[in-house]
C-alpha cells in the first residue's frame, strides 16, 4: 500500500510537473486549477487503475533492475493510451496542450523509476557501509573468473550484511578485463600473473586468505591456482555452477571445497549421444557388478537410454539391492530384473542368459583392490579370470550382440595378481573376438583405464577419512604416480566404446580400447592437495607419511605394453591397442586347467599357472624359478606358433 501510494502520489505530480514545464511554469509550484482539475482526477484514478491490472506490487525495490523498469516503461505506456482516448471525447483536448501529454510519458517514467532506483543503491551502499564496519569479521578473498556467476557473487555479498566474505580482488584469466572495476572491485589479469595480484591486493587491502574460483578451468591453469595457493598458505573454493544451487530457506549462494576432479581439470570428452542411445534403446541390457562404482555408474546412465530391459547381476546382496532401489526410483517405467548371482558360477551365468537373453553385456564383476588380490590370488584369479571366462562363454552360448570387458591400466606389464588376471581376461575375450569376426557372431569389446575418482578402495576417499581423522596421510613412496579419471567420465566413455566396437571393421577384431587419461598425478601431491583443501597446510599441519611399496605395487601404471602398437580412432579420448594375439584354442585347455587348480585350492599352482600364462607378470618368484621360466618360454613358444 505504500508502494501503492507513492506511485499515485507520482502519477499526479508528473501531471503537474509536465503542464508546467510545457507552460514555462518557473516561479511558483504548478498546481492544476479550474477545468484541468477533473482531467488531473481521471489521470490519477487510471493509472491506478492501471497499476492494478498489470499487478505492479510484487516487485520488490530493494531488487529494482531492468525488468521492473520496462514493467514501468509498459505501465505508463498504457496510462498515457487510456487517458487519451478518454480526454479527448470528453473534451477534444481544449485545455490540455498535447504535447505535453508526451511530456507527461517521459516525466511519469522517471518519476516511478528513480524513486527505485534510489532505494535500491541507498540499501546497497547502506549494506555495505555496515559491512565495512564489520570487516574484521569477514574473510578476505580473492575471486578467479570473470563471468556472470562471479558478478552475482559479487552481488549477494554486497547485500548481504551476514556474508562471510569481502572480496579483494577478482582475476580474469584472459586478462582481457584488466584494469577495469566491478562492483568497485579491481580486475586483473592474466593468470600467470595471480601471484602479482595477490601481492598489489595485501598492499592495497587486508590480505586474502583464500582463492576463491567461479568456473571450471582447465587442469595446466588450475594446477598453477594449486601451486600459488600452496606458496601464500591460501585454500581453495568454488562457486557452484547454477544448476548446482541448491534449495534452501536462506538465499545463500554456497562456496563449496574444491572437488579433486577439479583440481585435475580433466575437460569433459564430446561424445557422440545418440549414437549410444540408439545402439542401446529398446535393447535388453546387462551389467554384471552392477553394485560396484563403475558398475552402478553405468547402471544409472544405461537406464537413461531408454533399453526395454535392464538386468542387473551382482553378487552382494546390499549393493545389488541399494542400485535396483536407486534405478526404480528413478525411472518408473523402466523393466529390470534385480539378479543375485555369481560370475564364477557358470550354471548359475547359463540360466540368467538363457532366460534374459541379454543383447549388450557390460562385465564390469572383478576384484580389484591390488593388496586383497595379492593376498588372496586363488580368488583373484577365480572372480578376474575365469569370471570373465564365463561370462564370455555365456554370451557367445547366448547370441549376445556385444560384450563389453572393463579392464585396467594394470593389466601392462603387471608386477601384481589383479593386473596379470586381467591381462588373461583380455587374452581370452581378444582370442573370442578374432574367432567370431563372422558377421553375426558376438563382438568382444575390450576397454582399459586407470584409476577412478572416488570409487571403493581408491586412494582419494582413503587420504579424506586419513585427513578427517586428523592425520597424517599415507603415501606408499614419493614418486609414485597414478592415472586418474572420474566415474561419469570413464563410464560414459565406455558407453562411447561400445558403439565404436559394434561398428569396428574386421581388421580391428581383437584390438583394446585404451582411455585417454591425461597426463599422470603423482599420489604426493594429490595428498597435498587433500590437505589444501581441508584447510590446512602440508608438511605442518598434516603430516604426509610414505610407508613403502606394497606387495605387487609399481611406482607408474602404463596404458600401453611396449610391444602394442597404438591406432587412432575416430574418437579423439579413444585410441586402440593390439597386443599380442593368443590361439584361443589353447587357451581355453589352459584356462581349464587353471580352473581345476582353482578348484582343489592349490594356491601354488594357481600362480605358476598364471606366471605361465601372463610372461610379463613377475611376481612371486620361488624355488622352482628356473623350471618356471622354461615352461614360461616353452608357453610363449607355443602361444605365438
Amino acid at each position: 500500500m505504500i508502494a501503492f501510494s507513492h506511485d499515485l502520489i507520482m502519477v499526479a505530480a508528473s501531471f503537474a510537473i509536465s503542464l508546467a514545464l510545457r507552460m514555462d511554469v518557473n516561479e511558483t509550484i504548478f498546481l492544476p486549477t479550474g477545468s484541468l482539475l477533473p482531467a488531473w482526477g481521471l489521470f490519477v484514478v487510471i493509472g491506478a487503475a492501471t497499476f492494478w491490472m498489470l499487478d505492479f506490487y510484487k516487485g520488490i525495490w530493494r531488487y529494482a533492475s531492468m525488468n521492473d523498469l520496462f514493467n514501468i516503461i509498459k505501465a505508463s505506456t498504457l496510462i498515457m493510451l487510456l487517458f487519451l482516448p478518454v480526454l479527448f471525447f470528453w473534451n477534444r483536448l481544449e485545455d490540455i496542450p498535447r504535447s505535453s501529454l508526451m511530456i507527461n510519458w517521459f516525466v511519469l517514467i522517471f518519476l516511478l523509476g528513480g524513486p527505485r532506483m534510489v532505494y535500491r543503491i541507498w540499501k546497497d551502499q547502506g549494506l555495505r557501509r555496515l559491512m565495512e564496519k564489520n570487516s574484521h569479521l569477514r574473510v578476505p578473498v580473492f575471486l578467479v573468473g570473470f563471468d556472470d556467476i562471479a558478478e552475482a557473487f559479487l552481488r549477494h555479498i554486497a547485500r548481504d550484511p551476514s556474508s562471510a566474505y569481502e572480496v579483494v580482488g577478482i582475476m580474469d584469466p584472459s586478462g582481457e578485463e584488466a584494469g577495469r572495476r566491478i562492483h568497485d572491485v579491481p580486475v586483473m589479469g592474466p593468470l600467470n600473473k595471480l601471484e602479482d595480484a595477490l601481492e598489489i591486493t595485501s598492499i592495497g587491502n587486508r590480505a586474502p586468505q583464500r582463492i576463491i574460483i567461479s568456473k571450471i578451468i582447465d587442469r595446466e591453469s588450475m594446477q598453477l591456482i594449486n601451486d600459488v595457493a600452496e606458496k601464500n598458505g591460501l585454500s581453495i573454493e568454488r562457486l557452484p555452477n547454477p544448476t548446482e544451487f541448491k534449495s534452501s530457506e536462506g538465499s545463500d549462494i554456497e562456496v563449496n571445497p574444491i572437488a579433486i576432479e577439479d583440481l585435475l581439470g580433466r575437460l569433459q570428452a564430446k561424445l557422440d549421444r545418440p549414437a549410444m542411445k540408439k545402439l542401446i534403446a529398446n535393447r535388453r541390457v546387462m551389467v554384471t557388478g552392477c553394485g560396484g562404482s563403475i558398475g552402478s555408474e553405468l547402471a544409472r546412465q544405461i537406464a537413461s537410454f531408454d533399453p526395454t530391459h535392464l538386468i542387473l547381476l551382482d553378487s552382494s546382496e546390499f549393493n545389488l539391492y541399494s542400485i535396483d532401489l536407486e534405478i526404480s526410483e528413478n525411472y518408473l517405467e523402466l523393466k529390470r530384473d534385480a539378479i543375485l548371482g555369481d560370475v564364477r558360477d557358470r550354471a548359475r551365468l547359463d540360466q540368467v542368459f538363457e532366460r534374459f537373453k541379454p543383447e549388450l553385456v557390460f562385465h564390469a564383476a572383478a576384484l580389484k583392490h591390488v593388496p586383497l588380490v595379492e593376498a588372496n590370488p586363488v580368488e583373484g584369479v577365480h572372480t578376474n579370470t575365469i569370471g570373465t571366462k564365463n561370462t564370455a562363454d555365456a554370451c557367445r552360448k547366448a547370441g549376445v550382440r556385444t560384450m563389453v570387458l572393463i579392464s585396467t591400466d594394470k593389466a601392462i606389464n603387471p608386477p601384481n595378481i589383479m593386473g596379470a588376471t586381467k591381462r588373461l581376461a583380455e587374452s581370452y575375450c581378444q582370442a573370442l573376438d578374432l574367432d567370431g569376426k563372422v558377421e553375426g557372431n558376438t563382438r568382444f569389446v575390450t576397454v582399459r583405464f586407470g584409476n577412478v575418482l572416488g570409487s571403493t578402495g581408491s586412494v582419494v576417499p582413503l587420504f579424506q577419512r586419513q585427513l578427517k581423522a586428523g592425520g597424517p596421510l599415507t603415501v606408499t613412496h614419493p614418486d609414485i604416480t597414478r592415472y586418474f579419471m572420474t566415474i561419469r567420465e570413464a563410464v560414459e566413455l565406455v558407453l562411447q566404446t561400445m558403439t565404436l566396437g559394434a561398428e569396428m571393421a574386421s581388421e580391428d577384431a581383437g584390438k583394446i580400447y585404451v582411455l585417454d587419461m591425461g597426463a599422470p598425478v603423482k599420489i604426493a601431491d594429490l595428498a597435498r592437495q587433500v590437505i589444501r583443501l581441508g584447510g590446512f597446510e602440508p608438511d605442518k599441519d598434516i603430516k604426509i607419511e610414505y610407508t613403502g611399496l606394497r606387495p605387487g605395487e609399481k611406482l607408474y601404471e602404463e596404458l600401453f605394453h611396449e610391444t602394442e602398437p597404438m591406432v587412432p580412432t575416430n574418437h579423439t579420448s579413444l585410441k586402440l591397442a593390439a597386443p599380442r594375439i593368443t590361439d584361443l584354442e589353447l587357451l581355453s585347455k589352459s584356462l581349464d586347467r587353471l580352473s581345476l587348480s582353482i578348484e582343489e585350492r592349490n594356491r601354488d599352482e594357481v600362480i605358476q599357472q598364471l606366471r605361465r600364462l601372463v610372461p610379463e607378470y613377475n611376481g612371486h618368484q620361488g624355488k622352482s624359478e628356473l623350471i618356471q621360466e622354461v615352461d614360461q618360454q616353452h608357453e610363449l613358444n607355443s602361444l605365438s606358433s
